[in-house]
């Protein structure tokens, strides 16, 4: 069994999803490896992982305004070292996952027509974030 390991690094502005589908995707086409399992998991407390629709972008808007509704910033938390949305952003980090698992199957991410690959931005200030990627396969 083949393995391979890199680190993406993603640029944010703000919360919104930001789209890696396609640097992963041509990341395991340069590995070789054509079938088998891709884990990709966010290296931080404030950001996460999603798969969802990759075409309307009124989805990705839905999805934000959803987690703001459903975690308001205030002062209701305890924690607020780097500012109020510091906590707000740690419950949607976890609410909506550090890692995911997709299968690879011909040398490609299995995802659905409508599936994509995103890093979820809780914090609106901009950030570097890291997404170490992992393929275990043949």
């Amino acid at each position: 069994m083949a393995q391979s390991l890199t680190t993406l690094t993603v640029q944010t502005s703000g919360p919104r999803l930001y789209d890696v589908t396609r640097e992963v995707a041509q990341w395991v086409r340069e590995t070789g490896i054509a079938s088998g399992l891709l884990t990709l998991f966010c290296q931080h407390t404030s950001a996460s992982l999603l798969i969802t629709e990759n075409v309307s972008s009124a989805v990705h808007r839905d999805l934000v305004h959803w987690l703001e509704r459903a975690v308001p910033e205030g002062r209701q938390y305890e924690h607020d070292d780097e500012g109020p949305d510091d906590m707000p952003a740690h419950i949607k980090a976890m609410l909506t996952g550090s890692s995911l698992v997709v299968p690879v199957i011909g040398g490609r991410p299995a995802l659905g027509t409508w599936q994509g690959l995103f890093l979820a931005e809780h914090r609106r200030s901009s950030h570097r974030r890291s997404i170490v990627v992992h393929l275990a396969g043949d």
